[in-house]
């Protein structure tokens, strides 16, 4: 029965590394005068998020506060305990500028309002 446990254990493990690497799942919308930016992330509390806009990159970080009493009974962990992502915007923001106008926390997923001040440029095709 131990070997079964470690099995599932490192099923867990790598399942956990790969979710920290690829999500959490953003999707981003851009309209005349903002970006919204959704994000997933469940099973963090709102004041355990932290947010940074610097220049165009936008940060992530959130932590999970563990109960000891659940972590000593663990068999399998899949879902990560700490998010620390960095994104890209596709808007350019002048530095100094940076500003998110909203940050809502609701149900798992993060929205941010973050007011436009410059789109990239067109580029003419001849």
């Amino acid at each position: 029965m131990g070997l079964v446990k470690e099995v599932i254990k490192e099923i867990g493990n790598k399942s956990r590394e790969f979710y920290e690497f690829v999500l959490p799942p953003i999707d981003m919308h851009l309209n005349n005068d903002n970006l919204k930016v959704t994000i997933d992330l469940p099973g963090f509390m709102k004041k355990d998020i932290e947010l940074t806009l610097c220049g165009d990159i936008l940060s992530i970080k959130a932590h999970k506060v563990i109960d000891e009493k659940e972590s000593k009974s663990l068999i399998s962990n899949q879902r990560p305990n700490i998010i620390d992502k960095k994104i890209r915007l596709p808007i350019e923001i002048k530095q100094g500028e940076e500003k998110i106008e909203s940050a809502k926390y609701e149900n798992g997923v993060l929205t941010l309002i973050i007011p436009v001040t410059k789109t990239g440029k067109n580029i003419s095709i001849e």
